[in-house]
């Protein structure tokens, strides 16, 4: 089998703009124990890598998966083992209890770049016949550990629309554990306050079910919104039913093969493969449908508007109308691009001493999101507020693109559960995951604002589009998935 098989390194997650330039290289295989299992053996380094025993007292990882096939056939999910894995020097592995993934991160205090040498996971890989062709890609996505703990929503001094408070107390709700909570009028309980204007907040019904995901359980979340780069590498390995159904060229996305909004993708349908000539700009036109495909097929799912506002500020108090970064402080100049479309495209000009974040204030031409991390790289000092970066490290969940998020606020968005893709879509390209939206959109709702928005839409408990329903691709839109710990 060894001799026969063939090693493809995939379009990687996190080019070399993403900030931390994710790399997986020298793929083998080691170590066949036919006909069951053989080990895939490969190198993984990223930049700026990070564990911290005290403050935030997290780290970032990589979540590594596999794809295959068999004599050029379909690409298929490889299921790892829980046993015969190898972490390489300084750093943990860290299998996931389903057998699609694994985590891979430091194992000390530390921060820099991390390089990880011949590494290696078992794939079980069953009924393969020895003498069949075998392609292998190895993907990897940067995340962002959020460790287990309470955590508040909402504020008590903002003017944020439709934020969550406790009933009567007019104070931020504390999360103290994964158990039911009460949404109701009623001391002690959460709420919110009704639609103001156009805003669309939820029904103000619960209860909110022990399996929904509350974010005290810890979870990873991942760096940066979805890219167009990552979004070629999972449309290129489907099948032609499923990239018909996945096109978001066509009709359920920009409708266009030309550079809209700064989407590049072109998919010239029937061929074999899409393309982007921006693979480290944020994804956008993409419809929830296509989004839960994408996480389905990743092993990943959405967050919930809860594990939104802990993946922003952590376990500090709320301020009133908070961003990202943790207070209400922000840049109000448009900002100059430079380098446009590059690996390295920059913000010349980013503010110092106040909050980077990319709205309508400071989005300046070309208009439409900016690529992943750019404000962290622009950044004249790496402090929180100026990389606009999150209590743990997460970037651009204010502003750039809405975070799409599983609502409190509807009955379909309380019937989420924790359950995450398999890693295997429908023949016909679609989600397979019962606990998630049916009809792909109500239960989805959407918080932190966009390059479009004023100021009010992208503070932290504001929840002006936590329940709205939006069936179609839109520009504003990007996406980013998480996964919770075993």
């Amino acid at each position: 089998m060894k001799t026969k098989i063939t090693l493809t390194l995939a379009l990687l997650f996190c080019f070399l703009t993403n900030a931390n330039n994710i790399s997986v290289s020298n793929i083998t295989l080691e170590n066949l124990n036919e006909p069951d299992w053989v080990q895939i053996e490969f190198d993984l380094s990223w930049e700026n890598s990070w564990r911290l025993n005290a403050g935030p007292s997290n780290w970032d990882a990589a979540w590594v998966f596999i794809k295959y096939r068999v004599n050029s056939g379909d690409w298929m999910h490889a299921q790892l083992a829980q046993t015969d894995f190898i972490a390489a020097s300084g750093s943990t592995i860290d299998i996931s209890s389903d057998g699609v993934g694994a985590f891979v991160y430091r194992d000390s205090e530390g921060s820099g770049d991390l390089n990880l040498q011949d590494m290696r996971l078992r794939w079980d890989y069953g009924s393969i016949d020895p003498n069949d062709i075998i392609d292998i890609k190895v993907f990897a996505i940067e995340m962002v550990n959020v460790p287990e703990g309470s955590f508040s929503v909402g504020s008590s001094t903002g003017n944020e629309v439709g934020k969550f408070y406790t009933f009567l107390q007019n104070i931020p709700y504390n999360v103290r554990s994964e158990n039911a909570i009460t949404i109701a009028g009623g001391v002690g309980n959460l709420y919110y306050s009704t639609a103001t204007g156009g805003s669309r907040p939820g029904d103000q019904l619960g209860p909110l079910p022990e399996a929904f995901p509350k974010g005290f359980n810890a979870f990873y979340c991942m760096k940066y919104e979805v890219t167009q780069g990552q979004w070629v590498s999972f449309f290129n390995t489907l099948t032609a039913s499923q990239k018909t159904d996945n096109d978001v060229t066509g009709v359920n996305g920009k409708g266009v093969d030309t550079v809209l909004n700064r989407n590049s993708i072109s998919w010239e349908e029937g061929s074999a493969s899409a393309t982007t000539t921006s693979p480290d700009i944020p994804l956008n036109y993409v419809t929830n449908k296509l989004l839960l495909a994408y996480l389905d097929w990743s092993g990943l799912r959405l967050m919930t508007e809860l594990e939104y506002e802990k993946a922003c500020r952590g376990p500090i108090a709320p301020k009133g109308n908070e961003f990202a970064w943790g207070n209400a402080n922000i840049a109000t100049n448009t900002y100059t691009l430079i380098n446009e479309s590059q690996s390295n495209e920059l913000v010349s000009n980013p503010e110092t001493g106040t909050g980077n974040a990319l709205y309508a204030s400071t989005n300046g031409t070309p208009t439409g999101p900016k690529r992943v991390g750019i404000l962290a790289a622009s950044a004249v000092n790496k402090t929180r507020e100026e990389t606009g970066g999150s209590y743990y490290g997460i970037m651009e969940l204010t502003g750039n693109l809405y975070e799409r998020c599983i609502t409190v606020g509807n009955p379909e968005g309380r019937a989420f559960t924790a359950t995450h893709g398999d890693g295997i879509l429908t023949p016909s390209g679609d989600a397979n995951v019962s606990s998630w939206p049916n009809d792909y959109n109500t239960g989805i709702g959407y918080r932190g604002g966009s390059f479009f928005n004023g100021i009010n839409f992208i503070r932290v408990s504001d929840r002006y589009d936590a329940a709205s329903v939006i069936s179609i691709g839109n520009n504003r839109l990007g996406f980013r998935g998480v996964r919770s710990i075993d």
